[in-house]
């Protein structure tokens, strides 16, 4: 059985989930007012409608209410602007509290009735009295979110160290799980000042090219491997990946040489 869906994204997500559109019609980019778990909120449509397999939802869907007034957008936007401005009151009563936590980010619903409080800790933490005290003075629902460091770093939206938007906190998403052999594969230097983001995890955009070098390297010899060339047998010292070039030494007693072939003139035993 199919079921019609459209994509939708929360405020600073970089998830999208299934909604039913509910009959109306919606194009990307649209601002409505969908029904959650937790209430009522304001999502920006990522993904026209379609029909996916019921199979395939994980949860419950739930409907799109209604396309988004002017009103209810500047609604969200202030109540966003508002949560944001609480961060420094919020840090000093997690302070007060002496908890073992480091907020991140206060975030709202469209309409602030829930305050959605981020922060990272290394251990677990026990924020009963804090919500409580929260719910008192901000006289709203409270949820505080435990998050990790790419989380953390996606929501401040940092620079990274190539001078853009980290990618995370531009959306960008990769499939790949980011390994330290996508490093390897791209001869990149393992230390970890070089190929660690402000998260202190792997760099996400190890994963940009990883498919390209890891076809690639099937293609050439490995480093340190004999091979034939035009001019006889040699080891191979190097290997131009964008190129596909090979560099290959030759030594005999009088002298060492080293040459650069293209990967087609030379002839090596391929890994099965």
């Amino acid at each position: 059985m199919q079921i019609e869906v459209v994509s939708a994204r929360f405020y600073k997500g970089t998830n999208d989930y299934y909604f039913s559109p509910n009959g109306l019609e919606l194009k990307n980019g649209d601002k409505v007012i969908v029904d959650t778990e937790k209430g009522k909120d304001l999502v920006t449509i990522v993904g026209e409608s379609k029909l996916i397999d019921v199979s395939t939802l994980v949860e419950p869907l739930k409907n799109v209410l209604k396309k988004a007034s002017e009103k209810e957008e500047q609604m969200a936007k202030e109540s966003q602007q508002k949560a944001a401005g609480l961060l420094p009151e919020i840090r000093e009563l997690v302070k007060k509290e002496n908890l073992d936590m480091k907020i991140v980010s206060v975030e709202s619903n469209y309409n602030f009735s829930r305050l959605i409080v981020n922060f990272v800790s290394e251990n677990r933490v026990d924020f009963r009295d804090l919500v409580k005290k929260m719910a008192e003075k901000y006289k709203n629902r409270i949820e505080l979110r435990q998050i990790g460091a790419r989380d953390a770093t996606r929501l401040q939206a940092c620079l990274g160290v190539c001078g853009k938007q980290t990618c995370c906190s531009q959306g960008i998403k990769f499939n790949d799980h980011i390994s330290i052999k996508m490093a390897k594969n791209q001869s990149l230097s393992l230390n970890p000042n070089s190929i660690s983001g402000l998260c202190g995890k792997l760099l996400c955009c190890l994963a940009y090219e990883n498919q390209y070098y890891a076809e690639t390297l099937k293609e050439l010899p490995k480093i340190g491997s004999f091979v034939k060339t035009p001019d006889g047998e040699g080891k191979v010292v190097y290997l131009d990946l964008i190129k596909k070039k090979v560099s290959v030494k030759f030594q005999n007693e009088q002298s060492t040489e080293i040459k650069t072939y293209d990967s087609g003139l030379i002839k090596f035993k391929r890994e099965q």
